[in-house]
């Protein structure tokens, strides 16, 4: 890290809305210390030519779980009684931290910032009430530059398994439960404090961490997956009264009068489901009809983000569970189906700033902001755009914005993936393991991995999907199904010669470590 940089040659976008223009930017340790023409600046200042690239502040993921990992699951006292858990067994321990499970050398940290992402509003991994974020610059790697702790309380319709509450019906019982009893320790709290005649009361560590939410200090950031969900967040708000954020809404066409009239403050998933294919000039009226709902619903999807916009909704992208290498390709394609650029900028810069309260200092490129720049080849939303260099906190990172290579098409196996490995993950139910098989099909991959079986009984398969090997870098999917509950297991990570590091995300579950060794060809 240099202290003191001059950024010139290249096109500023200083906030949303603004055009590009020719401006020179000075940093100072890690701040803006001037932008405009012909600077002055002090001796020793290291400059980086930026011959006609784009810069625009960086962008912030309002809603990350990069490099977030599961607190430990604690053991169940002898006398456990599944009607009235402890509230850590329950998924409820809204005063823990989340930058204490986190990892800032975490492959997926490295693909958010390469993916443009500076900073992340960092959600904790677990239950009901998992803890309180934190906003997080992904700049340095060996600590954990927290901008802003306890950002929001962070709560899910995720009920804990074999114990109360277990349904989001008890989540919301269990939620007002906790609100209303945390107003009476609250309250009880300031007559002891008022009067000192009177016996102290009991406060739980629960209560505790939640009188900042009582008390409209802190914000709950509410994640939830359909319009049911968001319904039920917005009824115990205008129930209780306490802030809500709406973390990873979906189905908007559905919610849009509701959002607006409560003056929701929203938080999208930067991603898109792939897009359909037209029907054959042969297909029946029946496939037709079936392929028109199809292509009727991905296109209410591509227009979330123009309808919370045209609408007034304030909202920011989130990539929670999606990739963040994901998220300019799906916006891309939302700015095509009708959201403006403006806002498509303001979604990633200002709007998540101003959301989580820190809009003082971050979102925009002036004197006094963090310098955290996302630096492009072209206009950030054109195709041809590619991220070449992104600076977090001060610190300069490079990236190649050549073509990717691409698999030749002569029916030869890209080398590293394809044969058999055997593979090692760890989760908190303990170790396990079991084999991948990888083949190549002309132009793609297929293959089946082993697991051990839920259900016990030895090794269950299952199809590895979506495969993609590039640059060193595999990722693929698999589903496992549990409990009468169908799971997406994702993996990611990078491959060296036999060898394979990475993690892999089981939906609800969290992330985990998961290695693996390629069997040598006889």
């Amino acid at each position: 890290m240099t202290a003191s940089y001059l950024l010139k040659g290249g096109y500023v976008v200083t906030a949303p809305g603004r055009s590009p223009e020719a401006l020179e930017i000075h940093i100072h340790e890690g701040l803006i210390e001037q932008v405009g023409k012909n600077l002055k600046v002090p001796t020793g200042t290291q400059t980086l030519q930026l011959d006609s690239l784009y810069i625009y502040a960086g962008f912030l993921d309002a809603a990350s779980y990069a490099g977030v990992s599961t607190p430990p699951a604690g053991e169940r006292p002898s006398n456990f009684d599944y009607t009235s858990p402890p509230d850590e067994l329950a998924g409820i321990s809204p005063w823990m931290d989340v930058t204490d499970f986190m990892d800032m050398r975490n492959q997926a940290i490295k693909d958010a910032r390469k993916a443009g992402f500076t900073l992340g509003h960092m959600i904790p991994q677990g239950g009901m009430m998992p803890g309180k974020s934190a906003l997080v610059v992904f700049g340095e790697e060996d600590r954990i530059n927290s901008v802003r702790k306890e950002v929001t309380a962070v709560a899910k319709f995720r009920g804990a398994r074999g114990m109360y509450p277990g349904t989001p019906l008890g989540v919301m019982a269990k939620f007002r439960d906790l609100y209303k009893n945390t107003e009476l320790a609250a309250r009880h709290e300031r007559l002891f404090a008022n009067a000192g005649n009177m016996q102290r009361p009991e406060v739980t560590k629960t209560q505790r961490a939640l009188f900042p939410v009582v008390d409209q200090q802190l914000t709950v950031a509410f994640q939830v997956s359909n319009d049911l969900e968001a319904r039920r967040a917005m009824r115990l708000q205008k129930e209780l009264g306490f802030n809500l954020m709406l973390l990873g809404v979906d189905d908007v066409a559905y919610l849009v009068d509701e959002l607006k009239a409560a003056k929701m403050r929203v938080v999208l998933k930067p991603a898109l489901p792939k897009e359909p294919k037209a029907a054959g000039d042969d297909a029946s009226e029946e496939v037709q009809a079936r392929l028109d709902k199809v292509q009727e619903a991905y296109t209410q999807k591509v227009k979330q983000a123009a309808t919370l916009a045209d609408n007034g909704i304030l909202f920011a992208f989130g990539t929670m569970e999606t990739k963040a290498g994901e998220a300019l390709p799906a916006i891309r394609k939302m700015v095509a189906a009708g959201l403006k650029e403006e806002a498509a900028l303001a979604a990633l810069t200002t709007n998540p700033a101003r959301m989580l309260g820190v809009d003082n200092f971050i979102g925009r490129i002036e004197k006094g902001k963090l310098a955290n720049f996302t630096i492009s080849t072209a206009p950030i939303f054109s195709e041809e755009a590619q991220i070449k260099h992104v600076i977090a906190d001060g610190f300069v990172y490079d990236y190649e914005v050549s073509q990717k290579k691409k698999a030749s098409g002569n029916g030869q196996a890209a080398p590293g993936i394809t044969g058999e490995w055997t593979y090692e993950s760890t989760t908190p139910a303990g170790s396990g393991g079991g084999t991948m098989t990888i083949s190549r099909e002309g132009e793609s991959y297929s293959g089946t991995i082993t697991y051990d079986d839920p259900a016990g009984g030895g090794k269950a398969s299952a199809s590895m999907q979506n495969i993609e090997f590039n640059e060193g870098k595999l990722r693929f999917s698999f589903d496992v199904s549990a409990a009468g509950m169908e799971l997406q297991v994702r993996v990611s990570g990078d491959v060296a010669g036999s060898n394979f590091t990475g993690t892999m995300n089981i939906a609800d579950f969290g992330t985990f470590p998961l290695s693996a060794e390629k069997k040598p060809t006889l």
